[in-house]
This record gives C-alpha cells, structure tokens and sequence, in this order.
C-alpha cells in the first residue's frame, strides 16, 4: 500500500513539472520578445566567429515548440576586395531547450541554407579569405572564462566555388551537404558529408586535429578521405602554411580507369588505348606549388613501378621509375602501320590531341618489356612530352636479340604530325626485327641496322610518302629466305633457256650483305646493295617505292668459282642479269631473257638475225634450223610440225635445240 501511494506521488509530481513546462513553452515567447532574441542571436555568432556577417533580409523569430531565428539574405564581405566570400539565402540557428526554460539564448546549432562560398586564390597567392580566417583564429584562442556556445555548423544544398588567378583554374561544387563539426570544446575540426563535382556525387571527410593551428598556418594533422565512382584519394599527415604551404604525409589513390577519371576532371587524355585500372601509393612533400613523391608505388594497367615522382608549379611530371616487367601493349593497341590485310600502310588519321596540355618527363627502366608481341630484354628510355612534342631517348633495349639505341620523336603539326627517327640496332635478328617493323621477313641471321629519317603527314600512309633520310644495313653469315640464285645459276649457265621455278623455294646463303638507301619523298634509292656469298655474289641497282611497298630493282648474280672466291679480286665464272619487281613481301625476280638466249647457242640466229633488220634469208634460215624445215626457198613447205613441241623427228644435220627442263615439281608458269 505504502508504495503504491508513493508511486501515484510521484506520478503527480511528474505530471506537474510537465504542465509547469508547457506553461512555460507557451507563456515564455511572450515574457521574451523576439528583437531580442534576434539581437541576442546576432551577438553569439559574432562573438563565437568574429566574423559580422550583413544582413539583408528580414528576421524570424519562432520559440515554440522550438526556438529558432532565422535570418534571410545573408552574406560575408570580403573586407579587402569587397567581394562577397559567402551568401546564404536564409541562416537558421538553433537554441538550445534548458538555457531557454531559464531565459538564456545559447545557439545549439547553425544552418546555412543554399549558401555559396567563393574561394579565390590570388596571383599573389592571397585570398578572399584570409582577413575571415584571421578573425576565425583569434576568436577561436582557449580564453578564460569564455566558452562556445555552439558545435556545429550545417550546409545545406550549398555551392562552393574555387579559383585559382594564377593557374587559371575555376572548379565548382554543387550540392553540397556538410556537418562542420565546430570546436567548441576540443581543438579539432572536422568536415563530413558529401558534394557533386562534376556532376558526380564525392563523399567527403576532412578533419584537423589542431584547427587554430591550421588557420594561424602552423603545423597541424590532416586527414582527408575522398570517395566517388572517378576516384578515391586518402591523405593523411601534416599542414602548415606559414610562411609557405608544406605538406607531408602518406598519400594512396586509385581509379577504376584512368582515362576514365581524366575525362570526368575534364583534362587531357592520352592517345591511343589503356590508362585503365590505377593506384598510387607514396610518401608526399608539398612546397609551395612543387609536389614530391617518394617511396612510390603505382599501378597501371597491370604494370607495376616503384620510384619517384615530382610535379613542379608549371604543371610538369618528373620523375624516375623502375619496374621488374612492363606490357606496353595496351598503349600502342590502336597505333596500326599497316592494314588488317598487313598489305598496305595504315591511312587512319594520327591522333595527338591528348598530347596537349601534358608536360612529362620520366625515365624508365624494366628488365623485361612486351609490345604487341615483341619481347624485349633490359630496357631504359627517357620520354619527354612538351607542348605536344614527344621525344624517346632509348638508352639501351636488349631487342630483336640485340641491342637497340637512338631517339624518336612525334610531334603536332600543320600537317598532322612531324616524325623523326635516328635509330642504331645491333647484332639484332634480322628477321624478326624486319618483320615486326616492316612486314619483311626474306633476311636470315644478325646484322646491323641504321636509320636517320624524318617525315610529315596525317597518317602513316601520308609518312610514307613524304619520308626522307638513309638507311643502313650490314650483315654477315646469314641467308635470303624464299630464293635459291645458286640453283638457279646453275641451271641457266648449264641449260640458258630452261626453266628454273625452283629458285624460289629454299635459301641463299651469303657470307656478307650491305644496303645503303637514300630516301628522298618516300623513294629509297639504292646506292649500294651488295651480297657476296660462298658460292654466288649479288648487285642491285634501282629503288623502292615505301608507300606502295613495291619494289624496281636491277641486278647482277654472279655464280663464283672456287678458285675465283680464294682470288684476291674474283672473277666470276657466270653472270646472269635479272630484275626484281613487284610488293616487297612478295617480289617477282625474272631472269634477264636477252641474256638467257645469248647463252643459248640455238637461239644465237634468231637474235643476230632480228638485230640485222631486212635480212630475211637468215630469218628464214634460223627458223628453218630451229623448227627441222629446209631452207631452200624453192622447196615446198614443210609440214613437219616445228621441233619444239616434241611432235617431229628431228632433220638430219641439224643442231640440237635447247629445250626446257623444268623439274617434276616445279609449276609451269615458272618457265
């Protein structure tokens, strides 16, 4: 009994304290008026910032069933420019409940409703800010006596604003919807919520642990976490601006797709393909507008670096990197020199617009490097890209099993693009560095390789035909795929009219080659060409056409003796002129025909008697040997059909005809 009576006591003294307070609710705002809550209001922000925020607008007051003032048309003038650094269109501070039971105004909390803060950075790398932020970090000094009343500041659906006059640089945020967490008991500060950049939503979270540090510019922590679909950035260190902005700490980054990221911040992109999946990892140093990077560990596409990297204030990247394997093939997957059919040069137009803007400067090294298929050993290069000129300095590259050096450089241009070369390759495997280059695969062995061009155009096609320079190329002890010219010599010096198909099967052996071309306007003109191996010897006259890949030579094949080659000037035994005509991968090589019936005691009349025009009766009589007929101008004509089809017997007296044997595999058309 006695507890039930002490229960429904205090249930009565609850109930009376409620009414007392709902009395109180609604009697208050009366006993209260609203100018000076308002004013009061006014005085804390003040006094809390130190900032004197101009207002505009009118002024609510609402104390029930909370209190709230709300303050419309709000701006923070810039007091060295005059400029606005913030406009809101309404403010709204919350009050606290018991210190408003008690007749006391305390803010609990500050909304700034579709404000817009412009943050601009001068060329003498002031701001519109500095004066607010000095104001900020002399009413934020620990006072006796004096604390804050608030603890927060809210954004809501805000724009921000950034400029950089030096740089040129004018970036917006839009959207954006942060609780400041206000110091108003602790030193730190901190930032959480998210915004739109770029049309793409970026939650973020940035928080000092010493907030009047930071605004005074001495050193205080940082942390800073950025996430959204283009990118995630995390930083976590120290600032301080005083005298200039440092920076130091742990940085990591990642993107999905590089390119990707590029095209959302609305910047350059690179050429050609990859730029996909990338991480960063480094240690970071910030002075003044130079950024370093050690300790670095990036990814791209799957490749792997480590190294160091500097970004200075005129926008470049320097820097070092090396790497235990690199696949470049995903940058140079759209660059094509030739057709799908690889039987013609590539007429695409060249794409160098991402080149712009970009200032690069890296040196990299790998101990193994795979491009489209070709594998290369220890390789380092120096890539410079300035202004739209990339030049590559190859330093060495274990390739084509031996070892390239020399430069290349692309450049914009009025006509598309500039390109020049000056390459040396060493003891390198002719074939297949001829083949992956070039589309020719004929040279066996290693040789030596120069080249010294330059052209203009806007594709590779157009780079053919104004191409101009020299080439160079030395070789011993390899062989000419495809063709058998010792086979075939010996074949014509035995039989001159007969066929000799099989010449183009097989491989001629040569001890030694040299090529020397002159290129002018994508003509290579031959100034030497010269072959001489253990058995036959070989001179070429004449040019190639790059663009059409076709080939107009004239030549000398020389079928050496062996005492001949032991001579100290050989002789050769037997001579056979012959062209060579047609696509490069794919030539036609025809024995000179003049020559063969010269060699051709048989066909010897028929020559002489052609040469000495008007002389019918040694036509007449050639022809008479030759086909088994009399030559007799009296005698009926013969019916005896003509020697060489096999179908008569053979004439008394008369000289055997030479006739074609071509071997049982070989085609007919060869003869």
């Amino acid at each position: 009994m006695t507890a039930a009576v002490g229960i429904k006591r205090l249930a009565f003294v609850v109930l009376g304290l409620a009414i007392v307070g709902v009395c109180v609710l609604v009697i208050l705002p009366f006993l209260m008026p609203a100018d000076a809550v308002r004013d009061a209001v006014k005085a804390e922000i003040r006094a809390v910032t130190g900032l004197d925020p101009v207002l505009r607008g009118g002024a609510s007051v609402s104390l029930f069933p909370t209190g709230t003032v709300s303050f419309n048309d709000v701006s923070l003038e810039d007091n060295r420019t005059g400029a606005p650094a913030l406009t809101a269109e309404k403010v709204v501070a919350r009050l606290r409940f018991f210190p408003f039971l008690t007749g006391r105004i305390e803010i609990a909390d500050v909304s700034l409703v579709r404000p817009t803060i412009a943050i601009v950075f001068n060329a003498d790398r002031t701001s519109n800010w500095s004066g607010h932020i000095e104001t900020l970090a002399r009413n934020l000094k620990p006072t006796p006596g004096r604390t804050s009343s608030f603890s927060e500041i809210r954004i809501e659906d805000g724009t921000v604003i950034l400029r950089d006059e030096a740089y040129k640089i004018i970036e917006t945020l839009a959207n954006v919807e942060m609780a400041l967490a206000w110091p108003s008991i602790s030193r730190s500060f901190a930032a959480t919520g998210r915004f739109a950049w770029h049309d793409e939503p970026i939650d973020a979270t940035i928080s000092f642990t010493d907030f009047v540090a930071a605004l005074n510019g001495d050193r205080s922590g940082l942390k800073v976490r950025l996430a959204g679909t283009p990118f995630k950035f995390a930083f976590d260190g120290y600032i301080s601006h005083r005298p200039t902005l440092k920076m130091e700490g742990t940085l990591a980054a990642d993107a999905a797709s590089l390119r990707d990221t590029l095209r959302w911040a609305e910047q350059p992109r690179p050429p050609g393909g990859g730029f996909g999946r990338f991480a960063l990892k480094a240690q970071t140093n910030v002075a003044g507008g130079n950024l370093a990077l050690s300790g670095v560990n990036v990814e791209l596409d799957g490749n792997t670096a480590e190294g160091v990297l500097t970004f200075d204030g005129r926008q470049t990247l320097q820097g070092t990197l090396a790497a235990e394997g690199l696949d470049l093939t995903p940058y140079v997957s759209t660059v094509r020199l030739l057709t799908s059919g690889e039987r013609g040069w590539d007429s695409k137009p060249i794409a160098l617009d991402g080149l712009d803007g970009i200032h690069v400067d890296l040196r990299l090294s790998a101990a193994r490097v795979n491009v489209a298929g070709a594998k290369l050993g220890r390789t380092a290069v120096a890539a410079n890209l300035r202004g739209g000129n990339l030049t590559v300095a190859v330093g060495e590259s274990q390739a084509f099993g031996g070892v390239v050096k020399g430069t290349f450089g692309l450049a914009k241009s009025a006509n598309g693009a500039d390109f020049k070369a000056q390459l040396q390759f060493s003891n390198i495997d002719l074939e297949q560095c001829l083949g992956e280059m070039f589309g020719i695969r004929r040279l066996e062995g290693k040789g030596n390789l120069g080249l010294a061009i330059d052209s203009s155009g806007s594709s590779v096609y157009d780079l053919t035909k104004g191409l101009n320079g020299t080439a160079g190329l030395t070789s011993r002890n390899g062989a000419i795929a495809g063709f058998n010219v010792e086979q075939l010599l010996k074949r014509i010096e035995r039989r001159p009219l007969s066929g000799g198909g099989e010449f183009r099967t097989g491989k001629t052996p040569y001890e030694s080659l040299t090529v020397n071309l002159k290129i002018i306007q994508g003509v290579a003109n031959v100034e030497e060409v010269r072959m001489e191996g253990p058995s036959v010897g070989l001179a070429l006259t004449g040019s190639a056409s790059i663009p059409a890949r076709e080939l107009d030579l004239r030549g000398t094949a020389s079928l050496l003796s062996v005492a001949a080659r032991g001579a100290a000037a050989p002789a050769p035994a037997f001579e056979l002129p012959f062209m060579v005509q047609g696509p490069w991968d794919d030539p036609i090589i025809l024995p000179d025909p003049q020559s063969r019936i010269q060699r051709s005691g048989a066909a010897q009349p028929i020559l002489d008697a052609v040469r000495k025009r008007g002389a019918g009766d040694s036509v007449r009589s050639a022809i008479e040997r030759l086909t088994g007929g009399t030559s007799d101008p009296s005698a009926p004509p013969s019916t005896a059909a003509p020697n060489l089809t096999g179908n008569s017997a053979p004439v008394e007296n008369a000289p055997a005809v030479e006739t074609a044997e071509p071997p049982q595999d070989a085609p007919r058309s060869a003869q």
